[in-house]
């Protein structure tokens, strides 16, 4: 499996405090099965992260794994900020796609989605990025289906977070995202996770088995491992259903 939004870099922004977190992390997504994660710090003001200093960081921390004996591959990318995506230059836009596959991982303004994110998405395909949603579950608000219908109908995938899915209860018929998962509304699984000492966990499983109980195993299938992949490898991707 692949996790395409993890904050495993040691003493960057919010997400992991030290080397030894960071290793700590790495082995909870490798007992999950899970062989790659994309190191997505946070590209926004209020966390000094230089984007020319990320593969020496990534590279630093593979070398860390590598020596230890952990068996997971740290991609490249960042977590970009709603209004710090269009003042990033082409070549630091790349540096934070995805495994520079060109896929930008794209965090909504706080607050529910507005009209001015499909915008920015739009602003983003002209310079021919495209756009992975990231947890859409935090930005519920008024005419939240039609948001999301919105931005995926303009070609965006949605990347919710593992651990919330996995905490969907499928007994009960007011879980959304369940049934937005069996109408095709969810896309991606990340674990967003932060931190070995609490938080999110770098798990996908749990999410998978859930959606699992709603939805196709062909879906699943895509979901867990063909979209990732596709992502990574800079293909375009639209969900096959």
């Amino acid at each position: 499996m692949i996790d395409l939004h993890c904050h495993i870099l040691p003493a960057l922004d919010d997400g992991a405090l030290d080397l030894a977190d960071s290793v700590a992390m790495a082995r909870v997504g490798e007992r999950d099965g899970i062989a790659v994660v994309c190191a997505t710090p946070h590209i926004r003001d209020d966390h000094d992260v230089r984007i020319e200093e990320l593969p020496a960081r990534i590279a630093a921390l593979q070398r860390e794994l590598d020596d230890r004996g952990v068996r997971v591959r740290i991609a490249h990318g960042g977590e970009v900020a709603h209004f710090a995506a269009d003042g990033l230059s082409a070549a630091h836009l790349r540096a934070v796609s995805l495994d520079g596959g060109g896929w930008i991982l794209l965090e909504p303004a706080p607050g529910p989605i507005a009209d001015e994110l499909g915008a920015l998405v739009e602003r983003l395909a002209e310079r021919g990025a495209r756009t992975i949603v990231a947890h859409p579950e935090r930005h519920a608000g008024a005419g939240f289906e039609q948001q999301l219908r919105a931005l995926a109908a303009r070609g965006c995938l949605l990347q919710w977070t593992a651990d919330f899915i996995a905490r969907a209860d499928p007994a009960d018929p007011d879980a959304l995202v369940l049934r937005f998962a069996r109408e095709g509304l969810v896309h991606l699984l990340a674990s967003d996770a932060h931190s070995s000492h609490g938080g999110r966990p770098v798990r996908l499983s749990a999410g998978l088995d859930r959606l699992r109980e709603v939805c196709p195993p062909a879906w699943v299938a895509w979901i867990a491992e063909e979209a990732p992949a596709a992502i990574l490898r800079g293909e375009p991707v639209s969900p096959p259903w």
